[in-house]
Order: structure tokens, then C-alpha cells, then sequence
């Protein structure tokens, strides 16, 4: 019986084609997949099937083609760009001589060396073990056999009937925890709301730019590199914008094709501050020649977690690595935000996006003209105190005209506890300061 191999990083990766037009595509992140876990990736085995051989995958011929490159490099890991039942890896690994992992256990290998904080390695843990479950039965045949020995003969648990029981006892303590986690993240939004602090979820698929944007957006320095899932403990901070109350910014793990179900389950507690947002900023790698389809895949994964019906704003980013692109800002047909291309990593358009969602999470506000009679003084001074006046100027007969960016709401009580009527002191409501950031276009048909 083989005993599987305790570690290996020299890899043999194999990815085969299903009728799929984004082959090409998959294969190159199939490959950066297996990079960013640390392997080093000798052979590539690729091919064409209609459908998938239930006893190993990959047809009888395919793994005699991986078993001779397996001896040939001495490899120590055959790496699957797709999901194995748990009897193909042990039919795999028996054929091959070598430790075989699929894609999910690949993608949750590369969380688990991510994790950083203490809610994400219980999350990552949940996941591994959860895919684990159905694999305790791989290579070990002594996990099979009946514990013996003096004062240990006669009935009992085997091997592995005892280890699945530690397993799920496991799991369950893990999902416990994870519960209190969740409470307490919950307790956090609760004081939020009643703050009545508006939250902004940065989403995207994985090496889109979210950490980089997220830094620029609030001033941190959080981890942030040209790799997949190179960000994967929530993070939130603290943004400030040109008008209105600051707002929360949302850092959270990168989507990617295919996610497995173990780590959306997991992640759920994490995945819940995308769920409770007010917007969503999608980021989009602009660069990408794959972005309608990276796009897709996130909107998928938000449908799965029950953000689907979220308000999203989409953030073009990287448009510095495109020619001829420009940062800018798209409406629809009735001038509300659509698109923002901008360039995190460079931070031209950023300000259009602060503008952007000052605007979406303070719709109160608004930008205008007020003429403050002479006599009115207490209420020039409340304004100028509560630090809404962009200019000032004066009329012949003594009058302030105060330019003004404010909420109407407090505009309103300022001016009522003066004695005067909005509407008589209001002369001029003026352009919202979206639309002065930067010129705004209808959605082009190439995004």
C-alpha cells in the first residue's frame, strides 16, 4: 500500500479541456495557483475529454503519460486543475507513486498558509477539515485495521472510525468558535448602524487590486502583492471624504472560478460584512483580457452568500497598464455613478471615486448658495462653525452669499432655529461635486 509522501513541492500539474472556450485562460491561473502555494512546477500534462473517467479522471493512457513524468523529474506531487472524488486521488496516488491533490485542496493549501489572524485560520481549518472528511480513506491501509494488543483485544472502534469521530468533534468545536467570532463581528455592525456609518465592501476576483485601492482609500499600509490571495483576513477601516461624515471601508478575501464550497461556507462569518454593506465596490482588473468573465465569477459568488442585491459600483483599476486609457467617471442615462476607472497603484482617479461615494452614502447632501441677510449673523457663524462654507462673498445691501456643501437636513434645522425659511434663503442649488471631479461618459460597449 503506498504511504503517502509527508511533504514535496516539485509538482507535475495536469489540466485538461471539457469543451471550454477559456482554456487558455484557466491554465495560465492553474499555474500561478500552484506557484503561490510554493510549488515548483516541472511538467505540464494537458488534453481533451467529453467527459471524466470515474475510476482515475484522467483516461488509462493520461496516467501512464503522468506516471512516466512523475519518475522522470522525481516528482513528489501531481497537482489536478480540477475536483477528484476521494476514491480518483486514491486510485491516483496508487497508479502514480506520488501524493496527488485536486484544486480545491490546492486553493485551501494556499489559505491555510495566508491566514493570518486568529478568525482566519479557524475559518481555513473548518475548510480543510470539511474537505478532509471524505478522504481519511487515501493510502493508510493501518487506519483500517482493529486496534490490538494486550488489554486492547476484542470490540472497539477501528483506527479509522476513531479518527473520523476525533475529526468531527473537531469540526464541531471549530464551528462553534466560529459562531462567537460571528457574534461578536455582529455586536461591531450593530454599533455601526447605530451610528449610522455607512459601509463600503471591497469585492473583486483575486489579484484584481482591492488591497491596493483599500490602502489608498483609507491611508493603511496592509499587505498587498502581485499574487493570488494575497489578502485573506478582513480588514476594516476608517475613510474619509471631501464632504459628510467618514465612512467604513471593507477589505475581504479575493473570489476566484470555482471557489470551493468549503471555503465559501467557511468564510461565511467573514463574508457577511459584503453581505451587511451599503455599496459594493467591484474592483476589475482593466488589464485583463478575462475581466467579463472574472466579473461573472464574483457576481456568482455574491449571489451564493446572499449579496446579489447589494447596490455595486464598479471600479476599473489599473488603467496606467492600458494606452490610451484615462481615469474617469461613467453614469447612466440620470447622471448616478455606474463605473470608476482609476489607477490604485498610481492613485489618478481615486479622488473621483471619494467623490463618488460620498456622494452614494450621503444623499442628503447637497451643494448650493445661501443668502444670509446682514441681520442673520448667528446663523452665518453656525454655518462657518459647522464648517460647510466653501466661499463667501456679499451682495450691496450687506448680505452674505455663502457657497455652501452641506446636508439638507442640517442646513434646514440651522436655518429654522434662525428664524428664517430654507426655502427663501436657498438661490442657487448647484451641480452635486461628482459631476466637477471629472468629465462623465455613457458605458462603453468594450467594458
Amino acid at each position: 500500500m503506498f504511504e503517502r509522501p509527508p511533504t514535496g513541492q516539485a509538482a507535475v500539474i495536469v489540466h485538461l479541456a471539457f469543451g471550454l472556450d477559456e482554456y487558455d485562460e484557466a491554465d495560465r491561473e492553474f499555474h500561478e495557483l500552484v506557484t503561490s502555494a510554493g510549488g515548483e512546477v516541472l511538467a505540464h500534462v494537458g488534453g481533451s475529454r467529453r467527459t471524466p473517467d470515474p475510476r482515475y479522471f484522467v483516461g488509462g493512457g493520461k496516467v501512464d503519460e503522468i506516471a512516466e513524468l512523475v519518475v522522470e523529474h522525481s516528482a513528489e506531487l501531481v497537482v489536478f486543475n480540477h475536483d477528484l472524488s476521494p476514491s480518483q486521488e486514491r486510485n491516483l496516488e496508487k497508479r502514480l507513486n506520488a501524493r496527488v491533490l485536486d484544486r480545491a485542496g490546492l486553493i485551501l493549501d494556499i489559505f491555510a498558509s495566508r491566514a493570518r489572524s486568529h478568525e482566519g485560520k479557524l475559518q481555513v481549518e473548518l475548510a480543510q477539515l470539511q474537505h478532509l472528511a471524505t478522504r481519511l480513506v487515501r493510502g493508510w491501509s493501518h487506519l483500517e485495521r482493529q486496534k490490538g494488543g494486550i488489554g486492547l483485544r476484542g470490540p472497539g472502534e477501528t483506527q479509522l472510525e476513531t479518527d473520523r469521530r476525533l475529526l468531527n468533534e473537531r469540526i464541531k468545536m471549530l464551528r462553534q468558535r466560529l459562531e462567537k467570532v460571528s457574534a461578536r463581528r455582529e455586536q461591531g455592525r450593530s454599533a455601526r448602524r447605530r451610528a449610522r456609518t455607512p459601509i463600503v465592501s471591497l469585492v473583486g476576483y483575486t489579484n484584481a487590486g482591492k488591497s491596493t485601492l483599500f490602502n489608498r482609500l483609507t491611508g493603511e499600509d496592509i499587505y498587498a502583492a502581485d499574487q493570488l490571495f494575497a489578502t485573506l483576513d478582513p480588514t476594516l477601516r476608517r475613510m474619509d471624504v471631501p464632504v459628510g461624515e467618514p465612512l467604513i471601508v471593507a477589505d475581504t478575501v479575493g473570489f476566484i472560478r470555482d471557489l470551493p464550497h468549503e471555503l465559501v461556507a467557511a468564510f461565511k462569518a467573514t463574508l457577511e460584512e459584503t453581505r451587511e454593506a451599503d455599496v459594493l465596490l467591484h474592483v476589475i482588473d482593466a488589464a485583463d483580457v478575462e475581466r467579463r468573465a472574472h466579473a461573472r465569477e464574483v457576481n456568482n459568488v455574491l449571489d451564493e452568500i446572499g449579496a446579489g442585491e447589494v447596490p455595486q459600483i464598479e471600479v476599473f483599476n489599473k488603467v496606467d497598464l492600458i494606452e490610451d486609457e484615462s481615469a474617469r467617471i461613467e453614469t447612466d442615462a440620470h447622471g448616478r455613478p455606474l463605473r470608476v476607472w482609476l489607477s490604485a497603484a498610481s492613485g489618478e482617479g481615486v479622488d473621483d471615486l471619494r467623490a463618488v461615494l460620498a456622494d452614494f452614502c450621503n444623499p442628503d447632501m447637497i451643494a448650493g448658495v445661501l443668502k444670509v441677510p446682514a441681520a442673520a449673523g448667528r446663523l452665518r457663524s453656525a454655518l462657518f462653525e459647522l464648517g460647510v462654507v466653501d466661499d463667501e462673498s456679499y451682495d450691496d445691501d450687506g448680505a452674505s452669499r455663502l457657497t455652501v456643501t452641506a446636508s439638507q437636513s442640517d442646513l434646514e434645522r440651522i436655518v429654522a432655529q434662525a428664524g428664517l425659511v430654507f426655502e427663501d434663503v436657498l438661490v442657487e442649488r448647484r451641480a452635486a461635486r461628482m459631476a466637477s471631479s471629472g468629465p462623465a461618459s455613457s458605458m462603453p460597449t468594450s467594458a
